[in-house]
């Protein structure tokens, strides 16, 4: 799907922000399924926690993207349609958790198509902050920027580094580089 664009990056830089901006222009995106499945997880006293079960947190993650590319598929719609990660995000979290990516999750990540282009945001130390869901340290969060690259370039997928600039600007420079037709 070619209007269908990911925003990854790091925790604590800046990307539901964008997106939450770019809802205000009318346009759609996905909510972040791990701060979501954390959020419920702990109402329920669930075990699918990133401190407690990485590899049950992530395939909780995997559900949860694969829903939320089906019901961005029925929007039927050539608007953009955004993401607050994608599948190649679940690979690289299980990368950075040091465990081994099952082949689900890469058929995963191969099956879901998404514009080639995806929106990376650098670590940014001036903005990050940790919370209840949010508990990584920022050297973790700079890693896990680092692993975000990696793995979407293993993907073969075209990273545009964000600016760490001001929420208005950051639109613009999404708006600049999606398809024309889409806009």
């Amino acid at each position: 799907m070619d209007h269908f664009y990911i925003i990854t990056g790091g925790p604590g830089s800046g990307k539901t922000t964008l997106l939450n901006a770019l809802k205000q222009q009318d346009f759609q995106h996905s909510q972040e399924a791990g701060r979501h499945i954390i959020q419920d997880q702990l109402k329920i006293g669930g075990k699918a926690l990133p401190w407690l079960d990485p590899a049950f947190f992530a395939e909780l993650m995997l559900s949860w993207e694969m829903r939320s590319y089906l019901l961005a598929t029925q929007e039927r719609s050539d608007r953009p349609y955004f993401f607050d990660r994608g599948m190649a995000d679940i690979a690289g979290y299980l990368t950075l958790s040091g465990l081994s990516v099952p082949d689900h999750v890469r058929q995963a990540a191969q099956h879901y198509t998404y514009n080639t282009t995806v929106f990376i945001a650098p670590h940014w130390p001036e903005i990050y902050q940790a919370d209840a869901e949010r508990k990584q340290t920022p050297q973790e969060a700079e890693r896990t920027f680092a692993v975000m690259v990696q793995t979407y370039q293993a993907y073969e997928f075209t990273l545009l580094h964000l600016p760490k600039t001001d929420v208005k600007a950051r639109v613009e420079f999404v708006l600049n580089h999606i398809s024309p037709s889409h806009t």
